[in-house]
């Protein structure tokens, strides 16, 4: 970037940004390859992993997004294997795919988690469960928590906590993976974690990797972040990789002393902001994407808004009736702008897409109806599936039905 860097961005200039730094500009590469995904996951830094399965699974939504349609199964080589693995899962945000090489910048949060017995269950020290289960992996090598409930003092699942069904040993296994005791090696076909001894999983350099001191580890991820966001505050870089502010503002000192951020005022934004010294400036962005409720650019809520005008939700959790717009509601980037939302549901039984709702944003450009049907048919065949039907519900629905049969 020029060191002539902008003592201020319009709202549209730091879209630009943002959207270059997370991959929106890149050539796309027919057909995606591993190399499209890695440069993709560089852009991303995450992908956050999910069970909701109406649509797509989370974590390959953003993907598709960026790439365009592309084998899944480039997915599971990138997180399968040892020493050929490029993703491994952990809390880097939420649950979400990471590169491996960031393994060693989250020793602090496994510290963490270890101190504290666990993320959610609190498990007792001394566990005898604990030990027969590391016994087990070392064994067996990776399982399920299902296949190794037999080590458990009582195999019985409980409802404690809300939404969740889990065993005795599926506790005992959440707080060693939290802990960096195991490591996720893969999932089912039915999306159940396989465990893993790190050293069954991880490879072996990044095991050997020396655990950099707290501050360097809380400097790699604010840089991490601030590469993804291309322009950010310090709340956006604190969220990334759900960080305190506290813990970032020292990196972001740093960072802006060595010149790789450089503070600027953004367009409509209250609060300080950063641009990263390499961040792109594109004049133009070209994009047409649906996105994952969970995808990056929207999932900081308040960041969404200033940038995009853009209120959104997840009303998954909403009661059906009292929802604005759906259960599953993808955003629509046309260009820099969010035009549009549609509720989606891969009906796979049927071979259809459905799109049990539509709703357009305001000053929607007049090629909203037909540039989104087309993502909606090139969606739908990158998901095998035959069809997209329409319901009348939303504003845009009508327009969309007759652009989809047109398609």
């Amino acid at each position: 970037m020029s060191p002539r860097a902008p003592a201020s961005l319009s709202r549209s200039q730091a879209r630009r940004v943002t959207l270059a730094a997370q991959g929106f500009t890149d050539p796309a590469h027919t057909p995606p390859t591993m190399r499209t995904l890695s440069r993709t996951v560089g852009r991303t830094g995450l992908l956050q992993v999910d069970s909701v399965n109406v649509l797509v699974r989370a974590h390959q939504m953003p993907l598709y997004s960026r790439m365009g349609p592309y084998d899944r199964s480039l997915l599971d080589r990138a997180a399968s294997g040892r020493e050929r693995r490029r993703l491994v899962e952990y809390w880097a945000h939420v649950q979400a795919f990471m590169p491996v090489g960031l393994w060693p910048a989250f020793a602090h949060r496994r510290v963490a988690y270890r101190a504290r017995r666990g993320k959610w269950a609190r498990i007792a020290e001394g566990d005898p469960v604990e030990h027969r289960l590391l016994a087990e992996l070392g064994d067996r090598g990776p399982s399920t928590a299902r296949e190794l409930e037999h080590l458990a003092t009582a195999g019985a699942r409980t409802t404690e906590h809300w939404g969740w069904n889990w065993s005795e040993a599926r506790r005992v296994l959440d707080y060693l993976y939290a802990a960096g005791e195991v490591a996720i090696a893969g999932r089912t076909s039915s999306f159940e974690v396989r465990y893993g001894l790190p050293e069954d999983v991880l490879p072996r350099a990044v095991l050997e990797t020396p655990t950099p001191p707290v501050a360097d580890q809380h400097l790699t991820l604010v840089r991490r972040a601030a590469r993804s966001h291309g322009v950010a505050t310090l709340r956006c870089l604190a969220d990334y990789h759900r960080m305190l502010v506290e813990q970032v503002r020292p990196a972001v000192e740093t960072l802006v002393e060595s010149g790789e951020l450089v503070p600027v005022r953004v367009e409509g934004w209250d609060r300080p902001a950063y641009l990263h010294a390499d961040a792109r400036r594109p004049r133009r962005v070209a994009a047409r994407a649906l996105l994952s409720p969970f995808d990056p650019v929207v999932w900081e809520r308040e960041r969404t808004e200033r940038l995009f005008g853009f209120r959104y939700r997840i009303e998954i959790y909403t009661p059906a009736h009292r929802r604005l717009h759906g259960y599953y509601v993808l955003p629509f980037l046309l260009g820099e702008e969010l035009v549009a939302r549609v509720d989606l549901k891969a009906d796979r039984p049927t071979g259809r897409l459905l799109v049990q709702g539509a709703f357009a944003e305001p000053g929607a450009p007049a090629d909203t109806e037909a540039q989104l049907a087309a993502e909606l048919r090139r969606m739908a065949g990158w998901l095998d599936l035959d069809d997209v039907v329409v319901a009348a519900n939303g504003d845009l629905a009508p327009g969309l039905a007759l652009e989809v049969a047109r398609v």
